[in-house]
């Protein structure tokens, strides 16, 4: 199949399909003899497999050292496995970052509510955030 028809099977398009090729996440293809690249299903598998793993968290570089593994023979399930650990870890990171980031708004909202704008003073930008943290 050539590009356009790769694309749309795998749902998407077909400039990303040339950066996969350039940064190794495709393997090479074979060029008909009009110049056009031919794929065959295993591209599509391919395709699918690098946008599952990107809704998953991976990053390219994540994806291309799971490709590689299973290019050398070697099952990636326990380098799968632990990229997988670190993301939800990033994950969780995140989350409690984001809790924090919460109460401190919480909290300044809170000071909002109950100061007054007349006691603001030239001095300070806003009295709702503090200018000595």
């Amino acid at each position: 199949m050539r590009i356009g028809d790769l694309a749309i099977n795998a749902d998407v398009n077909a400039q990303t399909i040339r950066f996969y090729e350039r940064r190794g996440l495709l393997p090479p293809t074979v060029r008909a003899a009009n110049g056009y690249r031919q794929y065959d299903g295993a591209a599509v598998s391919r395709l699918r497999f690098i946008r599952s793993a990107q809704a998953a968290g991976l990053t390219l570089t994540e994806i291309a050292s799971i490709i590689a593994l299973r290019q050398d023979g070697q099952v990636p399930c326990a380098h799968v496995s632990a990229l997988l650990a670190d993301k939800l870890e990033g994950v969780r990171s995140q989350q409690r970052e984001l809790e924090r980031l919460e109460a401190e708004l919480i909290q300044l909202i809170n000071i909002s509510r109950d100061s007054d704008p007349a006691d603001c003073s030239a001095a300070a930008v806003c009295q709702i955030i503090p200018s000595d943290t």
